[in-house]
């Protein structure tokens, strides 16, 4: 006999999220078609890393059948509202066997032919002690905030990204479906997902929702879901852009707190920061950033720019956005079998850190499956 697990894993259709105007447009969605009965795997969740784990499951085994379902439109989550600043390691620094994640995106990217305009020039780590010398940011924000270190790291345009695994994920023939919830699984085999457009019966499943429906992938109480904010300046002119220590234009975020992440979009800068939390992860689907409370979250933090230095005193902000985030337990990625099936896998929990990791786990989660690789040890 199977485990029945039966989690809501979508609002009603009536409840609308409002998160903002992100800078980027993902320009792919996938043409609707019936979904089978029976699948060699199926991937659930539509952003970095259920895109990148399906398209390379058909990739290494073009004679398995995958199908992908998301809930909503593909990048509706994380993925298409991070600030795209792409780092080596995990919020917890480098794990065990963890390997050189940006090579490893860098390859993986390439070989789907996916070009989300990726640039590595580095990326500053900023705080209120100890600058290193000559530090190209002097700003002033609960202190001195200052360089203190420069680590491997970079940026990539979100949008483009998103579209790109998808259409890499379509190409290799990956069966793809929007607004497909997964509401219901019975972990038996072969499992069952049933989803607000059928019943499918996978060999193996692998749960990419990150910050969704934490009682379907076994996450209750284990993780936090977050919304994190940003903002994006006006185009700056280059001669501000080296005045406020921005010239090398590398990214940047913060190692103490209060919490500050950025990066140059062409000749605009973006700042975030703040996190709002819920005690529910639904409550993402109906959040409105034209609340009163998230509101103040973005006038706060607008105050804090004008603040940090005497060249970004009176610039306008063009754009205001926020999305998702999975807070795990020590910061560290949570990949390892579903509790309910030696079948399933849950990837997630990303803590900030997903960009690059996310697709780099991602294949490392299809390579898993196909019994070529095995899971880390990081439990």
């Amino acid at each position: 006999m199977g485990v029945n697990v039966k989690r809501q894993t979508e609002l009603p259709r009536s409840a609308k999220k409002n998160w903002g105007n992100r800078p980027w447009v993902i320009d792919f969605h996938a043409t609707k078609q019936a979904i089978p009965t029976s699948v060699d795997f199926a991937v659930v969740g539509g952003g970095f890393c259920g895109l990148a784990a399906a398209a390379w499951l058909r990739k290494l085994a073009p004679e398995k059948t995958v199908a992908l379902f998301e809930a909503d439109a593909f990048g509706a989550g994380s993925s298409g509202h991070t600030g795209g600043v792409a780092l080596a390691e995990t919020a917890a620094g480098d794990m065990p066997g963890l390997g050189d994640v940006l090579s490893g995106y860098q390859r993986i990217t390439s070989e789907l032919g996916v070009n989300g305009d990726l640039v590595l020039l580095g990326c500053f780590e900023l705080a209120r002690s100890k600058p290193q010398p000559n530090s190209p940011i002097l700003w002033k924000d609960s202190g001195d905030l200052c360089v203190t270190k420069e680590v491997p790291g970079g940026t990539i345009d979100p949008g483009k990204t998103v579209t790109g695994l998808a259409r890499a994920a379509e190409q290799s023939g990956v069966l793809l479906s929007e607004q497909a919830a997964v509401h219901d699984a019975q972990f038996r085999q072969p499992i069952e997902l049933r989803t607000n457009i059928g019943t499918v019966h996978a060999g193996k499943v692998l749960f990419a929702t990150n910050a969704y429906s934490s009682e379907l992938i076994g996450l209750k109480g284990s993780v936090q879901t977050a919304f994190t904010t940003a903002i994006l300046t006006q185009p700056l002119d280059e001669s501000v852009i080296r005045k406020i220590g921005l010239g090398e234009r590398k990214p940047f975020y913060t190692v103490d707190l209060p919490y500050l992440w950025g990066r140059l979009l062409g000749n605009a800068v973006m700042f975030g920061a703040g996190l709002i939390f819920f005690e529910d992860w639904r409550e993402l689907d109906s959040w409105d950033i034209e609340t009163d409370e998230a509101r103040e979250v973005f006038a706060r933090l607008e105050r804090r720019v004008h603040e940090m230095s005497p060249p970004l005193r009176d610039i306008e902000f063009t754009h205001r956005w926020g999305g998702p985030i999975c807070i795990s337990e020590d910061w560290e990625p949570v990949f390892r079998k579903h509790a309910e099936s030696e079948n399933a896998i849950v990837l997630g929990g990303f803590s900030g850190h997903g960009v690059a990791l996310s697709v780099y786990l991602g294949v490392w989660a299809a390579e898993v499956m196909l019994g070529r690789r095995a899971l880390p040890d990081w439990d």
